[in-house]
């Protein structure tokens, strides 16, 4: 798909979560909309400018019904889109510009900004409905989770905070370590079992909500720049449980699987120009994926395209499988009949040994004997070469199998890391 200019840097895109429609907030504070069909074809359909200063969030609710817009002028401005009107306008919403934002409920939506205060608002309401100060550096991503009604906040301050949005409280329920490390993003895998954060140094860092949110459970390493965004694939993808695109300051778009980890390719190229901002259309579930960097482009990827190997790579090697197992029961019923006619010559060898004579019966039996005992001793080398030969196989499978990429894990001293081969993305 041709990538679609807007002119200037684009800080924020989000996609309307019904219909073919992007919008982005861009260095000059304009608000553009375009619109796009499976052909490839854009066309430019809103233009706003709510403030003069940069325009660095966006958020929109369930139904593309109303797009909050935010940025360097503190304020927080209500878009009706169906008019492309400006309908309210929160003036100094923040005492330092607001760099995210997110829509959690039907009318709640959050913002964080560049000293790291997180406020709940209330789209009914003027004036915040609470606000957080755990953190002291920028808020630089939202994550929400609906089953238990919280905000996740990751921060420049190499910490990140779950809050109860039910809460009358401002205090989060839970707050990590120091990660040592500017926490950048962050996505859920595994069915929102864990969370993969991007930090500043490259690592992915991987929390497991069972085990509390104290401290990460393994990290990734092989980004060779910042990660500075993440975004899931949307869940019709087999593999979307573990895999996630990573945006780095390298200009890369990547499919990254985790368990195991491995690099599935590249899904986009910036070039140069940093990637600030991925997105799945149709709330996450759609077939493009939109990426934004300094270039001044939007770039429209089609998922399909990129994984429809993998989808007739896991087709093929299921009917190869399927093929093995019918050709292994074809053998085995062959065996089978071969042991029947060999049960039936040996009861026709009884009855006519019934017939000789004494003598004959004696040099036949010393006969049968050896030739058991011949017989037996080859099996028995057979089996045992079968054996070793089949013992190689499994060795040689567990051998290529434990570390493909080259990955180990560390001792379990402090954090448990995941280490990967410095040239994990070394060709790209």
């Amino acid at each position: 798909m041709p990538d679609i200019s807007v002119g200037t840097q684009i800080f924020d895109l989000i996609f309307h979560p019904t219909d073919s429609l992007v919008f982005t907030g861009l260095l000059t504070g304009h608000i553009e909309a375009f619109s796009y069909d499976e052909q490839g074809n854009h066309e430019h359909k809103l233009s706003l400018r709510p403030s003069k200063r940069s325009c660095r969030a966006l958020a929109i609710d369930e139904d593309g019904g109303k797009l909050w817009t935010a940025g360097k002028a503190k304020a927080i401005h209500t878009i009706d889109v169906p008019t492309g009107e400006i309908v309210e306008t929160r003036s100094n919403a923040h005492d330092a510009p607001v760099n995210r934002m997110k829509h959690l409920t039907q009318f709640m939506f959050a913002s964080g900004d560049d000293d790291g205060v997180v406020k709940l608002w209330d789209s009914r309401k003027p004036e915040a409905v609470r606000s957080y100060n755990q953190h002291f550096d920028f808020i630089s991503d939202f994550l929400y989770l609906p089953d238990g009604k919280q905000l996740v906040t990751t921060s420049g301050d190499g910490t990140l905070s779950v809050i109860d949005i039910r809460s009358k409280k401002t205090e989060p329920i839970a707050q990590s370590e120091d990660q040592e490390d500017e926490l950048l993003s962050i996505v859920p895998i595994m069915g929102g079992k864990k969370f993969v954060v991007g930090t500043q140094l490259g690592i992915l860092s991987i929390f497991n909500r069972q085990k509390g949110w104290g401290d990460c459970v393994d990290r990734v390493p092989g980004h060779p720049h910042s990660i500075d965004t993440l975004c899931a694939l949307p869940s019709s993808y087999p593999s979307s449980r573990s895999t996630i695109l990573t945006g780095s300051s390298d200009g890369l778009l990547r499919a990254v699987q985790l368990f195991p980890t491995k690099l599935l390719g590249v899904v986009a190229d910036h070039g140069e120009f940093p990637i600030e901002r991925i997105a799945v259309d149709r709330g996450g579930e759609g077939r493009w994926v939109g990426s934004a960097g300094h270039e001044e482009v939007i770039k429209l990827t089609n998922l399909r395209e990129v994984f429809e190997d993998e989808d007739a790579d896991e087709d093929a090697e299921e009917n190869e499988d399927e093929e093995e197992e019918g050709d292994g029961g074809k053998e085995s019923k062959k065996s089978g009949s071969g042991s029947e006619s060999s049960s039936d010559d040996n009861e026709e060898s009884r009855d006519g040994g019934e017939q000789l004579d004494e003598d004959e019966k004696d040099e036949d039996e010393k006969e049968d004997e050896e030739k058991d005992k011949s017989e037996t001793g080859a099996r028995q080398n057979t089996d045992s070469s079968d054996d070793e030969s089949e013992a190689e196989k499994n060795k040689r499978k567990r051998k290529n199998s434990k570390n493909p990429l080259h990955v180990a894990k560390r001792a379990k001293s402090g954090r448990k890391h995941v280490g990967a081969d410095g040239s994990f993305f070394a060709d790209l």
